[in-house]
């Protein structure tokens, strides 16, 4: 299939530019994955839509204040950079910006001289191997210096006060993602609460989101696109609760793309998930056929990236495309901070 024919047109007014006021106050759009068939809803209503048993997916990563803003000693210029991967204690892979202007051999100093890095080398993607070196704790040292990375669409370029808490799950336990899993920022523990209190079971999976989630789909045909490997991790237990619904006839929904794809990451040739950890670079578009997820709560996503592919994967990419258009239509708030659809 082309990148184009999963283009769409969204007026930049409805590209949300902070959250909503509850975390549970967004609108929710029901698609049925078989009919195309939408309905207005609102998200807090996600449990009536769900039974006793049904298992409830959701990525327990945290997204770390990954952006960093420093000064080259070579040109005297601002440097900023995106974290994207840690390597060992000290290296890390990252996204500098001017990226034409960062040289190996560069040394960046940031937070007022507390933490600096050695440009080492370049990778086939064009990140940065960096070496930093820091008086204190590198991770309180990002707390203090970091900035939430917010993504380039919301407009205000840097993070507001509130972004470091609606910018991250409730539910964030492990340091690793540069960007939101964005479905599970409407969740709260009270609709965490009613999901238990329903007997509807909810799995924790770990996918670090980075270059594989969000960089864009530059060749025309999808198939030549390549995914950046992520870090995923499916605990022994979690997978036992997953496979108990499965085995059961219940539904998994996963809540996000991210856990969709670890959860397909991890399916085996039974139907079943397995255990385990590594580095996952599935990409999944139409033609694909699920072993694991039978329902995805999601975000609206940009046009031609491969979010929006995995969602079409799942529905039909005519039954998504339709019901993008009616969510325009209805003037729903879109990408990270937007309203979510809730596909079954």
């Amino acid at each position: 299939m082309d990148r184009k024919d999963f283009f769409y047109e969204l007026p930049p007014r409805l590209i949300a530019q902070r959250p909503a006021p509850s975390r549970t106050g967004s609108r929710m759009m029901l698609l049925d994955k078989s009919t195309g068939k939408v309905e207005h809803r609102r998200f807090d209503e996600i449990v009536s839509f769900l039974s006793p048993g049904d298992c409830v997916v959701i990525n327990d990563s945290r997204v770390i204040p990954a952006r960093l803003r420093g000064i080259s000693m070579r040109t005297g210029r601002p440097v900023e950079f995106l974290l994207h991967e840690q390597l060992d204690e000290n290296h890390w892979e990252v996204l500098v910006k001017p990226v034409k202007k960062i040289n190996e051999g560069d040394r960046i100093i940031f937070a007022d001289g507390l933490l600096s890095a050695e440009v080492k080398k370049t990778t086939s993607d064009g990140l940065r191997v960096v070496f930093f070196e820091f008086d204190g704790i590198f991770n309180e040292l990002l707390e203090r210096f970091g900035e939430t990375p917010l993504p380039k669409y919301i407009r205000r370029g840097v993070e507001s006060d509130e972004d470091r808490a609606r910018y991250q799950t409730v539910y964030a336990l492990h340091d690793g993602s540069v960007a939101a899993p964005t479905a599970g920022l409407h969740f709260n523990e009270e609709i965490l609460k009613k999901i238990a209190e329903a007997e509807i079971k909810i799995a924790r999976v770990t996918l670090h989101v980075g270059l594989g989630t969000f960089r864009p789909v530059k060749a025309e045909n999808i198939d030549d696109h390549k995914m950046h490997h992520e870090f995923y991790n499916i605990a022994p237990d979690q997978a036992k609760i997953i496979n108990e619904a499965k085995s059961n006839g219940k539904r998994v929904l996963a809540v996000g793309t991210t856990s969709c794809r670890t959860l397909e990451c991890g399916a085996g040739i039974n139907g079943t998930v397995s255990a385990g950890s590594g580095r996952t670079d599935l990409f999944i578009r139409p033609g694909y056929e699920f072993k694991i997820v039978g329902g995805l709560l999601t975000n609206f996503h940009l046009p031609e990236s491969t979010l929006i592919m995995l969602v079409s994967a799942l529905a039909g990419r005519e039954n998504v495309l339709a019901a993008y258009q009616s969510a325009i239509e209805n003037e729903y708030r879109f990408y990270s901070y937007g309203d979510c659809m809730l596909v079954l």
